[in-house]
């Protein structure tokens, strides 16, 4: 065993801990865990804890369903909600065949691939997530979804339930070994946003998947319910997870060139070329669900349109303004990304994308200046700034023609995530909903 897992089985035995959970997600992004009693530790560091893939949605066939879990002994952390009379621990997985080999339908192990890519080529890739959700009253129901407050972006809501709230979940959060760089109320009512500090990808992967635990588990001990959900209200701005991402050559910022524009170095410049070039194709993954486009489409400073723009907030890539001296801080911002999303897979398009711009040596289109939903579509047009997709339906036709994304995702994956998505677009287009109920038939 290495010094990691032999650091973890001393935590374990010095601090009596009875359970262990192991995490996981299956292709859509959902976490998965299984309780293992400590004295299977160190048999599951060396040799993996077996387990039936096949009931897990994506991850293998039926003929082929044993499958090891492999836990990541780095990612040891204690469920802070638990408390220390009868601490849970808990680590990330890794999904491996009866041989050790990584599974083809692991989300984790196709971020970790692009991560090697990136390190061939010299780099380390920094991401930095804001994580927005609702905050909802209970009873919720179908018919009633009431926001906690009637507040706005960055307002103080006194004796507010999300004051409270926001004040456990960080603290959870910080218990566990993640820094939250800040939190506040975002535009919406009861709608709230928590930024974790920048972090490697895969780190900030499993970062992204606990914290979503951490927020939920918060909530419901203020009797409130927290929703990931990208667009749950007409009226109201969805819910986005922009993403900061910047490359490092060692300790130097591949995107920071001082004479540049923008002080954007070519690297910086390539990889945005990438992202733009592939982003209608990478949405049915960075965008996931039907109600996804809702968001994108709704207004409230989402993303519709390829485009990049400095400090531009309706541009899809933004390069945020950051201190001239400080060359650490160059960055750039992909905004389309949701709270919903698969973290795994989406930051391994994301970066796969960008990292094909540098391979290729993409040229970047002009920057959008303007606000990019003011223009007409002419405008648009003549500026060859495309619209990303408008629905589910359209971007599944659009990853299927993807290179990069089979690429990526590997064919088992990729074909998975097809068939998934064609699933819920059919089951979305069958529905009958209450308002063409009102639109057809007077209701007594």
């Amino acid at each position: 065993m290495d010094r990691q897992q032999e650091r973890v089985m001393r935590e374990v035995a010095e601090r009596n801990i009875r359970f262990l959970r192991l995490w996981f997600t299956d292709v859509a992004g959902v976490l998965k865990a299984v309780a293992m009693d400590p004295g299977q530790l160190e048999e599951a560091f060396t040799e993996g804890i077996g387990f039936d893939g096949s009931a897990i949605e994506g991850l293998t066939r039926v003929h082929e369903s044993d499958m090891l879990l492999k836990p990541d002994a780095s990612t040891f952390g204690l469920l802070p909600w638990r408390g220390d009379q009868d601490p849970v621990g808990r680590m990330f997985c890794d999904v491996l065949t009866p041989d050790g080999i990584e599974s083809r339908s692991d989300p984790r192990a196709a971020l970790e691939r692009v991560i090697q890519r990136a390190k061939d080529m010299g780099f380390t890739a920094m991401v930095h997530p804001e994580i927005e959700f609702y905050l909802l009253s209970k009873p919720v129901t179908f018919e009633r979804l009431v926001p906690v407050d009637q507040a706005g972006y960055f307002d103080h809501v006194a004796r507010g339930d999300d004051n409270d709230f926001r004040r456990k979940a960080v603290r959870m959060l910080e218990d566990m070994g993640i820094a939250v760089e800040f939190s506040h109320h975002e535009g919406g009512p009861g709608q709230n946003e928590i930024d974790l500090r920048a972090t490697d990808a895969l780190t900030a992967a499993d970062n992204i998947m606990t914290a979503r635990v951490v927020i939920e588990e918060a909530a419901l001990r203020e009797d409130i319910v927290a929703t990931f959900m990208p667009k749950p209200f007409i009226e109201h701005p969805g819910s986005g997870m922009h993403t900061h991402i910047s490359l490092f050559e060692g300790d130097q910022n591949a995107f920071y060139d001082p004479a540049g524009e923008h002080q954007l170095s070519a690297t910086g410049r390539h990889f945005i070329a990438g992202l733009l070039t592939h982003a209608r194709a990478i949405c049915a993954v960075t965008n996931q669900h039907v109600n996804s486009y809702k968001r994108l489409w709704g207004g409230g400073e989402a993303p519709a349109h390829v485009s990049w723009g400095h400090n531009n907030a309706s541009a899809l890539v933004r390069v945020p303004r950051y201190k001239p001296t400080k060359r650490s801080a160059a960055r750039l911002e992909y905004r389309a990304l949701d709270p919903a999303a698969n973290p795994y897979l989406a930051l391994a398009l994301l970066l796969g994308a960008g990292l094909d711009g540098i391979d290729k040596r993409m040229e970047l289109m002009p920057e959008a200046e303007d606000n990019v939903w003011a223009l007409s579509d002419r405008e648009r047009q003549v500026l060859g700034i495309e619209a990303l997709p408008s629905s589910l339906h359209e971007a599944v036709k659009d990853m299927r023609g993807s290179e990069l994304v089979a690429a990526t995702l590997g064919e088992e994956m990729f074909d998975h995530v097809l068939r998934d998505k064609e699933r819920e677009w059919r089951r979305y287009r069958e529905q009958i909903t209450p308002r063409e109920i009102a639109q057809f038939i007077r209701l007594h």
